[in-house]
């Protein structure tokens, strides 16, 4: 797998802002996105998007750690499993 498809800090920024009705840079690393209002629906579409990219997201993994550095060692987790099996492709 291209481990490049992995969304960046920056991106993941970008995707969430929005959706909260923030700039990107004042989301905190580790603000809970639930309180700041994204719902659960918005992470499962979100997880919708990344799963049809071929990452294999957890959605529970993204609900238990609602913050963007959750989300970004939730990534870097799947990234390094990923390089690790000779099977994954």
């Amino acid at each position: 797998m291209d481990l490049s498809v992995f969304p960046t800090e920056r991106e993941l920024r970008a995707i969430v802002a929005p959706v909260l009705g923030l700039e990107p840079a004042r989301i905190e690393p580790d603000a809970n996105l639930v309180l700041l209002g994204l719902s659960s629906l918005e992470i499962m579409r979100l997880v919708s998007r990344w799963r049809k990219a071929r990452v294999p997201v957890e959605f529970d993994a993204l609900v238990a750690t609602p913050t963007l550095n959750g989300w970004l060692a939730h990534f870097e987790t799947l990234a390094a499993s990923l390089s690790t099996d000779p099977g994954a492709a």
